[in-house]
């Protein structure tokens, strides 16, 4: 008897998307896809202590971002952890309180000197053991995504030592020491690009950098700030991995996001829901976008979710489209809803 041929590899269609190919029904994913919505995560969350002790024991963090592939079958996983260990692995505080969110000690000039990115792999190798038993346990149709957060939104937690409306305290001390202020952008840039290149080495198909406070920013300090660092990660992480997919994510860009592909080098744009539709086809015309359903019409459900997704598809169906939400699920989502857009993108399957 002859030799059976080799069955083909499942194809892992979020990544595809990512680099440029379209499906009639595009892979679908959600932002904090792992969290407080689901019981099973909570349970988790419980067993675990605290949310740090969470996110760096690789047993409970590959549960819980097993949990929501396993209830909803998505395209996607990220891995699940916070923006926030960099800092941490850098020497600075970090805890979590319930209902105010990151706390550390606020971060003055004299400071940054001081900042070891030495020991940066060794504090955060419970995390790279994650991604690394993650593609192992993963459907192998499902695309690994990691992540870390961008310079600029980090250093407006480090500085402030938590979030603020309009992250003021990070915006001041940009003016009154630019040299400093740039001279922490550079190391949080180095410090991403490590971490994102040695969470592909552990097996991540694509890596996402959350920009989360891109849209407080003038244009001088959005150019400087926000685009410059980006670049840096993107141009070494290309040069390690010219083949994996980074995708971008400045929330409240708006308009700047016509240019900032192009200027930071990211393969794929991640949209937030305020940007227009018609924007975003423009914007899909140059390669693959991400999102971009209001996270409330998910939270509400009914028609307000039916017409969001519809939208959605009928704009972007028929370009390179990850569907996902505009940010992240937020905790009282019913998980009926999720299920009702999860059957609703699928419908043409």
């Amino acid at each position: 008897m002859g030799e059976q041929p080799a069955q083909a590899a499942p194809r892992r269609k979020a990544l595809e998307v990512m680099k440029g190919e379209r499906f009639e029904v595009p892979p679908i994913w959600m932002m904090r896809q792992a969290g407080r919505y689901l019981p099973e995560y909570r349970a988790t969350r419980q067993q675990a202590g605290s949310f740090l002790d969470l996110c760096y024991n690789p047993d409970l963090a590959v549960e819980v971002t097993l949990q929501p592939i396993r209830r909803f079958g998505f395209d996607a996983s990220i891995l699940f952890s916070d923006i926030l260990v960099i800092p941490h692995a850098l020497g600075r505080d970090l805890r979590f309180e319930e209902g105010r969110g990151p706390l550390m000690t606020p971060m003055e000039a004299s400071d940054i000197p001081r900042l070891d990115p030495s020991r940066l792999h060794e504090h955060l190798a419970p995390v790279y053991e994650t991604v690394r038993r993650l593609r192992e346990e993963l459907p192998p149709e499902t695309t690994l995504i990691g992540f870390s957060g961008a310079p600029w939104t980090l250093a407006t937690y480090m500085i402030a030592g938590h979030g603020t409306p309009d992250q003021a305290p990070a915006r001041i001390f940009s003016y009154l020491e630019p040299q400093l202020f740039r001279q922490l952008l550079t190391l949080l840039a180095d410090a991403c690009a490590d971490y994102l290149i040695r969470q592909i080495e552990m097996g991540a198909d694509a890596v996402q950098i959350f920009d989360s406070w891109a849209g407080i920013l003038d244009g001088e300090s959005f150019q400087a700030f926000a685009v410059e660092p980006v670049e840096r990660i993107t141009a070494r992480v290309h040069a390690a991995y010219p083949n994996v997919p980074v995708i971008g994510f400045p929330k409240g860009a708006g308009t700047r996001l016509e240019t900032y592909r192009a200027e930071t080098g990211v393969d794929v744009l991640g949209l937030d829901w305020t940007v227009p539709l018609a924007q975003a086809k423009r914007l899909q015309a140059r390669g693959a976008v991400q999102g971009n359903l209001d996270p409330l019409r998910l939270l509400a459900g009914g028609r307000a979710l039916d017409e969001g997704v519809d939208a959605i598809l009928r704009e972007l169906g028929d370009g390179p489209l990850v569907f996902n939400l505009g940010h992240g699920i937020t905790p009282p989502t019913p998980i009926a809803h999720v299920e009702r857009m999860i059957e609703r993108v699928r419908a043409k399957a």
